[in-house]
């Protein structure tokens, strides 16, 4: 395993890819990230999908059985996005034996269901019996109607990874939210020491939106310019802050002495999307013990030849990151304001990405002879 890597690992960060494809596990590259790489889970989103299903012809075998069989293309989709969460699973399914919370795989609810709570909690029992794999996480975004469906899920005894969390207040109810699914998994009669979560911080989207806005400011050149690049970084170290406080309350302490595993933060749009910023940014400045990093290959080829471990670079932090955010709102930087600008078009971006999938689906079923 690489060296850069590997002191990542030893500092308490889980490296997981955030990326799947057919060619991924047909050609064996998932099984030689594990093995060179130290990847140890994999996440997935409609993007990463629908890209998938758009380049090459890794797929056409399978679309010509699902249109000689008549399938819909709603039901092809669920089809080809379950078989390859169902691959990957297999192939960590290794690492999910050895214990620690890794060795899992993400599948997303179809994104046009963020704003159904009901519709989130009935697609999210259906794709954990679709898959049938205990290594896999359903991922449910962190909207308003999403926080009772994540409870509901997980009360189900069903593996959450809460997405698209971008706020504090946000993300301290889905802490709750998680807490009170553990809790009525228990009363259920569900093996809670199995039951697994981590929630999903995205990172450096704020950065991009904040800075955006940074660039608008007028005077004040100086702090403008110290101020860029930092929004993200103190977003997520205050969410780790917020994430230690559950974790010193009774209400947890009483479910970890059952077993229960925590809620791993999971700091999720770690490539850096300004090219002027190190490509390594948002995972050097947010190591620390028991957090999860999903990044794209790029990002993790880009750390293992040149990343650097320097130690804990979040914990500790809360008031230095406090004053960033401070310092944002002296310049009229709204922090709700952005944060729900990003949500709103996060939703927004995975449900253009599922429509693209289902036209890609189409078309390729139609080539492939489908009444569609």
């Amino acid at each position: 395993m690489n060296d850069n890597l590997q002191a990542l690992a030893k500092a308490g960060v889980a490296i997981w890819l955030d990326d799947i494809s057919r060619p991924r596990l047909t050609t064996g590259n998932l099984a030689d990230l594990i093995e060179e790489k130290g990847v140890v889970g994999v996440t997935s989103n409609p993007t990463i999908f629908a890209k998938a299903l758009s380049s090459g012809d890794a797929y056409d075998e399978q679309l010509r059985s699902l249109a000689a069989d008549g399938t819909g293309v709603d039901e092809a989709v669920r089809t080809i996005i379950t078989d390859d969460i169902r691959d990957a699973a297999d192939v960590l399914k290794q690492t999910y034996d050895a214990g620690g919370g890794d060795g899992m795989v993400s599948i997303e609810v179809d994104p046009r269901l963020a704003h159904d709570t009901e519709g989130t909690i009935y697609e999210a029992a259906t794709l954990h019996k679709l898959v049938g794999r205990p290594n896999v996480f359903i991922k449910i975004p962190a909207t308003k109607a999403g926080l009772p469906a994540i409870t509901a899920t997980l009360a189900a005894g069903i593996n959450v990874n809460v997405t698209l969390i971008f706020s504090l207040e946000r993300y301290r109810a889905v802490m709750d939210a998680w807490l009170a699914g553990v809790e009525q998994a228990r009363d259920a009669g569900h093996d809670v020491t199995t039951l697994i979560s981590v929630a999903s911080f995205f990172v450096s989207r704020v950065d991009s939106e904040v800075d955006k806005r940074l660039d608008k400011v007028e005077g004040n050149d100086d702090e403008v310019a110290d101020l860029r690049a930092k929004a993200a970084i103190a977003n997520a170290r205050l969410a780790f802050a917020a994430f230690e406080d559950v974790l010193a309350s009774d209400r947890w302490k009483a479910l970890e002495q059952l077993g229960v595993s925590p809620q791993r933060p999971l700091w999720a749009s770690t490539s850096t999307k300004d090219p002027d910023l190190p490509d390594t940014l948002y995972v050097t400045e947010l190591v620390t013990k028991g957090v999860v990093n999903t990044m794209p290959e790029a990002t993790i080829d880009a750390f293992a030849d040149h990343g650097e471990v320097t130690g804990d670079t979040v914990r500790g932090r809360a008031d230095e990151a406090q004053t960033v955010l401070d310092r944002l709102a002296a310049l009229g930087i709204a922090y709700d304001d952005v944060v729900q600008v990003l949500e709103d078009e996060g939703v927004e971006k995975f449900a253009a990405s599922w429509n693209e999938l289902l036209e890609t689906v189409t078309t390729q079923l139609s080539k492939a002879g489908a009444s569609v």
